[in-house]
Order: structure tokens, then sequence, then C-alpha cells
């Protein structure tokens, strides 16, 4: 087998890979009718959203093809919950649920090796000797198992899981298990439980376990999130703290650092035998690094990994995090390489070439190259929906996968070909569509295809004939809502370009869809709407042709509201899914009529504030017509309306009369007033006596709602003389009108 990262073309294929800077960005902007729209993919989170066969995805967001990854044995079973390699390369998976144990040569030749009594086969580690030590679980045990496939149990702890094994630098066997947190170290079969015990963590659970390039021990715990380094006394020391509660994997690098991988509550929920998994382990030499994996939900659909989809957040904020990747360097000090807010990782090996560490997920079961410094490379996309395990032996790499559990081995030379289906877009409306083009070298095509459900289906078309030229080709795929691109990348043979891909971008048009008046107000009577001072714009930047949205948004002012006597405002809420500007339209009808007038047009504001005056007395209805005319070519333009309920227009003051005179008795005085409405109906009534303070009096029957009302008015009035008692009377309509009648004591 060719060692991994050997062959020079690769290497540069790789450092490419690494060192291409591309910027992508994803502009989303409201659809304007008349207008195009340009879909550029995109943002990292979106090209990740997309699938990769066969093809990575850098940093930056350049396209080129991906190390091949070829199969070379499938256990028929569904997980694969550890693994171990041996000096002849031989590769051992232990699976569940059935418990078993299948050995894959370097030929790619698999056999079951033996089947363990217990459910999974959670730990596996070489020993020294060449011997494979497997930990089952639950209520499980050590087994020593021979090359022949011969099983005895090595070491029988009362622990329910064995979670980890690894073998320290005098020999002896490492076995971290779990619901106690306990550690044993095991010098030979049938050791007791008592005798072997190593360090009580404290803590539920040792997860993970390896052995780093100077012989230490290292474990990771749960809940608590710890590394721990043992010393040969056993004393543990606490080499790391995480915020996240399990230290799923531990991995050991050449030059002494550890990676470690770290779940949050959220994803290690699952990772217990049942629903999950296990361990890492690694041999006193550092030569051989395996890890393992747990099994748990279905991931965010985003699949946003790295820095984790949102650009602006750093990736050593965990406040959120599902997962995470941590560097500890040998000088003590903490490094974060990745995190992610919706995807779980897995397993993580340090690359053979040095300077990265490959990081295996759930998203897509595909595996990511992190740099040292942090940045990240999609390297493949499995065909499994896990990558469980890396086993690391000198410079060859595997990688074990769960559902299904599949052995499959990296090359040193990238696919042939590979392709990419990007992320289905949303154009919101049934759309034209109108170029695609892009940036690359090599040889690359891409091809669309149109479909008016939100995934693609039997009712999409058919991908179209491919795209060849970068400048741009018309797409030729039918109108529709949705749209997906396919990029096929190919190596054209030795001393060409390699395939590379930037910059994809598909230019439509939304149909125009017609503006929609939602809803109108009409405010009490007397209310005048006035604009407010609006934050003005730069002018320029309509005159330059941009989408003023993309300065960011304008803030309206609503209008001020004013004291206006007989004043009727009418304010309306509108929409237009295109985003067009819209100009209204403003008719009214008397409640008899059925033709409407035009009252006001072109008006840019949603409201309006009718001049009751200049309309008689009545009943109206007003009609609001929204147009989209600003912004659509002529004839293209589309309209909507809405009418209001009826709205009363009431100029005339009521009529107050007094009903005969005054009648005094002493220091109390009779008065009578009969009011009348023409058009409305009263509201209320106040009495003034020789012009001291308005008093609210009502009416005989009680209530003043009515278009006519008789007062009867009992007063108390002291002192001798002429004495003037006056009565004013509202309408509905905010309307006044006033009598008053003289009194002699």
């Amino acid at each position: 087998m060719m060692p991994l990262m050997a062959n020079k073309k690769f290497k540069t294929h790789v450092s490419t890979l690494f060192c291409l800077v591309s910027i992508f960005i994803l502009f989303s902007s409201t659809a304007r009718a008349g207008e195009p729209l340009i879909w550029e993919t995109g943002s990292r989170a979106e090209i990740l959203r997309g699938d990769a066969r066969g093809i990575s995805v850098t940093d930056t967001g350049a396209f080129m093809l991906a190390p091949r990854f070829t199969q070379m044995f499938d256990t028929q079973q569904s997980f694969v919950w550890s693994s171990a390699v041996d000096s002849a390369g031989n590769v051992y998976l232990g699976t569940g649920h059935d418990g078993r144990i299948f050995r894959v040569t370097a030929s790619g030749s698999g056999s079951l090796v033996y089947d363990a009594a217990e459910l999974d086969v959670t730990a596996m580690v070489v020993g020294r000797d060449g011997v494979l030590y497997a930990g089952t679980s639950p209520d499980g045990k050590v087994y020593r198992i021979s090359a022949d496939g011969r099983a005895e149990a090595y070491f029988d702890p009362p622990d329910k899981y064995i979670w980890s094994l690894a073998v320290m630098a005098d020999g002896s066997l490492a076995v971290g298990t779990g619901d106690n947190g306990k550690l044993y170290r095991v010098r030979a079969a049938g050791a007791r439980p008592e005798d072997a015990l190593f360090v009580d963590t404290n803590e539920t659970h040792v997860i993970s376990l390896t052995v780093n390039s100077r012989g230490d021990l290292i474990a990771g715990t749960d809940p608590g999130g710890l590394v721990l380094r043992i010393s040969p006394e056993g004393k543990a020391f606490a080499l790391f703290d995480s915020s996240l509660r399990e230290i799923h994997a531990l991995a050991s690098a050449p030059d002494g650092s550890i990676y470690a991988l770290a779940l949050s509550d959220a994803a290690s929920s699952g990772a217990r035998i049942g629903t999950t998994t296990t361990s890492t382990s690694g041999d006193a030499s550092g030569g051989t690094v395996t890890t393992s994996v747990t099994i748990t939900g279905v991931e965010d659909a985003s699949g946003a990994s790295g820095q984790t989809g949102a650009s602006s957040r750093s990736r050593n904020d965990l406040s959120n995090a599902r997962s995470a990747v941590f560097r500890i360097l040998p000088d003590g000090g903490t490094d974060v390489l990745w995190s992610s807010q919706t995807v779980t990782a897995f397993a993580v090996a340090p690359a053979p070439e040095g300077g990265s560490v490959l990081i295996g997920t759930s998203d897509k079961g595909r595996i990511y190259s992190v740099t040292d410094n942090g940045r990240d490379t999609l390297l493949l996309q499995s065909t499994e929906g896990q990558v469980s395990s890396f086993i690391v032996r000198g410079r060859e790499v595997f990688a074990a996968s769960s559902n299904q559990g599949k052995l499959f081995r990296f090359s040193t030379e990238p696919v042939s070909e590979g392709t990419f289906e990007s992320a289905v877009r949303d154009a919101k409306l049934v759309s034209s569509w109108g170029r695609i083009w892009w940036q690359g070298q090599g040889s690359v095509e891409l091809q669309t295809r149109t479909g008016n459900s939100e995934r693609p289906d039997m009712t999409w078309s058919d991908w179209s004939t491919p795209y060849t030229e970068p400048r741009g080709s018309q797409v030729t795929s039918p109108r529709a809502r949705y749209i997906q691109w396919r990029a096929r990348l190919r190596s054209a043979g030795a001393g060409t370009a390699l395939a590379r891909l930037e910059d994809v971008s598909i230019a439509y048009l939304p149909r125009n869809v017609a503006p929609e008046v939602l809803s109108i107000t009409v405010l009490p009577v007397g209310v005048g709407l006035q604009q407010a001072v609006q934050i003005q714009t730069d002018p320029n930047i309509e005159a330059s042709g941009l989408d003023p949205s993309i300065f960011g948004p304008v803030a309206t002012v609503p209008p001020r509201r004013v004291y206006q006597r007989g004043a009727r405002s009418i304010q309306w809420q509108a929409e237009d899914r295109n985003g067009d500007s819209l100009e209204y339209a403003i008719y009214y009808r008397s409640l008899g009529e059925s033709s409407f007038r035009l009252l006001k047009d072109k008006l840019r504001d949603n409201f309006y504030t009718v001049d009751s005056a200049a309309l008689a007395d009545g009943r109206y209805i007003f009609r609001v017509v929204v147009s989209d005319a600003p912004e659509n070519p002529g004839g293209q333009a589309l309209t909507g309306e809405r009418t209001s309920e009826p709205v009363d227009i009431d100029n005339t003051p009521p009529v107050v009369g007094a009903t005969g005179d005054a009648v005094a008795t002493g220091d109390n005085v009779r008065a009578r007033f009969d009011v009348e409405d023409a058009t409305g109906r009263l509201k209320r009534a106040d009495v003034s006596i020789d012009g001291g303070p308005w008093r609210a009096v009502s009416p005989d029957d009680g209530i003043a709602d009515s278009q006519r009302e008789s007062y009867t008015l009992e007063l108390q009035i002291a002192g001798r003389g002429e004495h003037t008692i006056s009565l004013r009377a509202f309408d509905s309509s905010g309307n006044v009108g006033s009598a008053r009648v003289t009194v002699r004591k």
C-alpha cells in the first residue's frame, strides 16, 4: 500500500487546497420585479449544505478533487464502535449490537475473528506481543484474542462499561470504565479488580485513553470534561478542563501535542451503549492511533462545520457548541482548533504529514482536515452516515463508518472525477433563469435542474446538458421556484491543470407579483396625520442603480398625529413580495353610490388625512389601490386594492333649542332643552350657569346615543336677579352646538 501523502503530485494538490484563497459571498436581497437577482454560491455554511462526492472544499470555499477514499470491507453490522491495527497491517473492527470482531487484511480480505457474548465491542488495542485486547459492554469484560480467534477473559471488573483501552509504557494494559469512572492497570490475566485499580477519577466515565509520545497515559472523562495525565505511580494531573462535558476521543501527535475531541450535553446525551459509542486507544510507541465514535441523532441540515457556519462566530466561542476539538500543547497551553454548533464530531487523529488533524463527523459522514492554526478543509464526504473511527499506521490512514459499518482507506492520489450538488435555492417565486458563470480551471462542467417542490424529486426537471463556458451560458432548465446546480470536476491527466472551481453564479428574474393592501385603519375624528422628518438616504445610491437595502435598513418614522377639527385619517399596510417600491391612490364613494371617485393619487406615504369640509355629510367607503409601477416597465405594473369599512363624514353641528322658559322655585330652577343632529348621533352634553365651569348632564332617557335627545335640568341657583343657563351638545364627529335660556328670581 502506498503511504498516504507520499506522492509529490498529491502533496501539491493538498497544499493548494489549504492555500487557495477565494471569496464566496451569498448575496441575498429581496426580489425586485424587473431587476434580476444573482445567486452567488456562497458562504461556507451554504456550500456545506450541499453534497460533495469526490470533492474537497477549502476553508475559503474552493472546490477541488478529493483524496481517493476506497471501501475495503463491509461488516454487515450497523455500528463500528472501536478499531485497532497490528504491526502486520491487519485492521480489527469492533461492532454492535451483535458484539462481533472482524479482521481486515492489508489486501482488503475480511473475516469474523470473535463473536462476544456481550452486545458491543466498545474498545480495542493491540498489545506489544501482537495480541488483540477487546473490551465489551454492557456488563462487559476485557478479552485477550489470539490470531487464530481463540479468546479468553483477561480482566473482569465489576464496572458496567469498558469504554477505553491503551497500552502503557511498561506494557501493561490501561482499562477505562464506567459508570464509576475507574481506571485500571492490568499486568496479567485474571488480575483482581481491587489489585488492578490504578486511579479512581471521581468522574462517572473514563471515555477515552491514549499514550503520548513521551509514554504518558492520557485519559478523557465524562461529565467533567477533563483531560488527565496519569503518572506511573497513579497520580492524576488535570491537563485541561473543557467547558463541554465529555472528552470523547483523544489522539497523540508526534510533537507531543494531544488532540482532544469534546462533546456537549446535547451531543453526548446518547453516548452510551444502546445508542452510542466509545473510546480511543494507542500503543506506547505512539505509532498507532485509533479513535471510536458515538451515534447520536440526526444532525442539523445546515451541515455547518469548522467555525460552524456563521462567519462572524469565532471557533473559540463554545457557548452553544455541540462539539469541539482542542490541541493541548506540550507546554500546557490549549488552543481551540475547531468547533461547531450543529455538527457532532466522533473521531480525531493527527494527519500523517503533521501540522493538522483529521476530524470524522456525523455530518453526512464527512471528514475535515484542520490545520494547527484552525483552517479547516472539507477533505471528503463518505457514503455512510457517520465516520466513527480513524486508524493511523505510519503514513497509512483508514476510516471506519457506522450506519453502515464499513472500513475505508485513504489513497495517495486524488480521484479522477468528483461531483458537487449545491443546496437548493428558493427563489421565493416562479422565476425565469438567466446565465450561469463561474471561475475555475481544468476540466469543469456544470448542470442545473429546477422544480416547484422544496426537495428535488421525480417532479423536478432532469439535469440540463452540461455548461462548459465559465464566462457564462444560458440556463436551459424550465421556469420554476427552486433551482439547484451540479458541478463535475475531472482530472485531465499528468501535466494538466488541476481541476478547480470557484464563484458559481446564476442570474434569475422572479415573476412580478401584484402588491397587496393588507389592512386599512380609520382613525378617530379629529386626528390628523402629518409626515414626520424621515432619515435621509444618500441620493447617489438610487442614481447608481444599486439596491439601497445592501447599504443597511432605512428606518421609517411613523407620521405625527395632530388635532385637526373634523379630520378623518386613514392608514394602511401593504406588501409586495418582489420588494418593489409602491405608490397609492385613494378613491371614495358615498354609501348609496356605485362608482368610486379619485381623491388622491401617486401617494408614496401609507396614510392620508381627508379634509371633511371637502365632502358632504354622509357615510363613505374609501378604496386604497396600490401599484408597483415605480419599479416596473410600462405595461408590466400590477395593482392590488382594499376597501374600508363605512366612514362617517359629519360637518354639521347639533341643533340645540330651549323648550319654553326656565321656571324658578326658590333656589330650584328647571330648564328644558331639545337637541337634534342631522347626520350622526349625539355623544354628550354639558351645562354652565352664568358662564361658570361646564359639567356633564344626562338626557332624560339616561344615555346620549341617538340623533335626538331631550334634557330636563333640575338646577340649584342661589342669589336673586337674572341668571343664564347654557347647554352645549357634541355629536360623534366632534361638532358642537349650544343654546341658552335666562331665568329671573
